[in-house]
């Protein structure tokens, strides 16, 4: 490449660098800068603790949250991509194959509300139980709680790890798969001791690329459950909104921050270790 074109390439993609350093990377400093800041300036370590005084609950309550919804995503998206690649029923298969992308077009904001429709003590669900008379109406009960929360992020992101995982599944060898079968196995086990080992690695990273979203997600747990405990985007947004104490709410970023850090670092040393496999 000659310096003309090196140039060229520079102009081209230094209006990106522009926006990448101006959106995110100025925020990000000064978010980390301001966490570690005390109030009469210099570094200081006031901000975390303040926020671990108010809001550790909220900071276990977010990882079991979001662990719980990652699980529950991988396990309906395995079985989702397991009927959509092993299914025999093509009536089942194209049904589950028209239906099961749709919550992807729809934003976490819209999915709230409709499960804060769905969900809630006079909401659809329990007036259909109560019509079919497999409850009373004094019986039903609100799951606008933490239930609600884990309901909303599963409902939204199974279609994205479904899709991942029927790709990586449908690029598999079929003479393996149809070797299981032909030997008695069952589907469900040539689905488990077959097929799923081997797109292992699409899996992890579907549910890490979920986890980090389900973490940053502010309107599902602010509509849907409302309530303490909350989770850390609420937590961060209130600080900011009724305090105006952004050395807080920062320290509550840098610790959303690590937590993503740490599905990051599961996922690479899993990546690692695998290629160190002979």
């Amino acid at each position: 490449m000659s310096l003309s074109q090196r140039n060229l390439a520079l102009l081209l993609i230094a209006p990106g660098l522009a926006l990448v350093a101006a959106l995110f990377l100025y925020p990000l400093c000064f978010s980390l800068i301001s966490a570690f800041t005390g109030p009469q300036g210099g570094f200081s370590l006031q901000a975390f603790g303040k926020a671990w005084e108010l809001y550790s609950g909220d900071v276990v309550f977010t990882v079991v949250i979001v662990l719980a919804s990652c699980f529950f995503t991988g396990l309906a998206a395995i079985i989702i991509a397991g009927t959509l690649t092993l299914g025999e029923n093509r009536w089942i298969v194209g049904t589950l194959k028209a239906l099961y992308r749709w919550p992807l077009f729809i934003p976490f904001i819209v999915a709230a509300q409709c499960m804060r429709t769905f969900l809630a003590k006079n909401g659809l669900m329990n007036n259909s139980f109560v019509s079919l008379g497999l409850i009373e109406p004094l019986q039903a009960v609100s799951y606008l709680d933490w239930r609600g929360i884990i309901a909303t992020f599963v409902w939204k992101q199974t279609p994205f790890v479904a899709l991942l995982l029927a790709g990586a599944l449908a690029s598999l060898d079929r003479a393996t798969l149809e070797a299981g079968r032909n030997l008695g196995a069952s589907r469900m086990r040539v689905l488990v001791e077959l097929a799923l080992p081997q797109v292992m690695p699409q899996l992890l990273v579907a549910l890490v690329l979920s986890f980090v979203t389900m973490l940053s997600v502010l309107s599902v747990p602010m509509m849907v459950a409302g309530s303490q405990p909350t989770m850390l985007t609420v937590d961060m947004a209130f600080r900011i909104n009724a305090y105006g104490d952004y050395a807080t709410a920062n320290a509550l970023g840098v610790i959303t921050y690590l937590i993503s850090a740490g599905a990051a670092i599961i996922y690479l040393k899993r990546g690692m270790a695998k290629e160190n496999t002979p």
